[in-house]
């Protein structure tokens, strides 16, 4: 297909195409779907859906950080990693990365490392102590099935990014 020096622009379906002159080496094509319009003014769907995404695994784990502080307390949960086979001191790291990472993640400050930092977080906690107690949440001592949602649902924060409303909005 022969293109002229300009950037030639076809729409079919709700498809852009764009055909970059031969001098250089990049043709792609964009989705653009009209039929749908965004539920906040001025910000994609997909951008809304990361920011929901993100703000509420960041309040999962400043509830999950609350509670090793406020009712199991920072001993009680550094005996509790012990008698795992953990050592204590990996209570207050979790601790910290869960408060740190919770409050990163409301914000929106560095989402996609934040994101990736925590899994292992979530691995670790479906080693043990939700690994034994098999697969699904409600079986007694709570399955690995939630963790490890958790933990994908992590990942697919750090692909999407930072979405709107972010203190700290990465650009692609």
């Amino acid at each position: 297909m022969s293109v002229t020096k300009h950037q030639a622009m076809r729409r079919r379906k709700g498809v852009v195409w764009t055909i970059i002159p031969k001098d250089k080496t990049m043709t792609y094509a964009t989705s653009v779907d009209t039929s749908r319009p965004a539920l906040v003014s001025g910000v994609s769907n997909a951008d809304l859906a990361a920011t929901i995404l993100r703000v509420s695994t960041g309040v999962l784990f400043l509830a999950h950080a609350w509670l090793k502080l406020a009712i199991f307390t920072p001993a009680g949960t550094a005996a509790f990693f012990e008698s795992l086979g953990f050592p204590g001191f990996l209570a207050y790291v979790v601790i910290t990365a869960e408060l740190a990472g919770g409050v990163a993640l409301i914000a929106g400050a560095w989402s996609r490392i934040v994101s990736l930092a925590l899994v292992p977080v979530l691995l670790g906690s479906i080693y043990a102590p939700h690994g034994a107690a098999g697969f699904f949440f409600s079986n007694e001592g709570g399955g690995w099935e939630f963790p490890a949602f958790w933990a994908i649902a992590l990942i697919v924060q750090a692909l999407l990014g930072d979405g709107a409303y972010a203190v700290k909005r990465a650009r692609a």
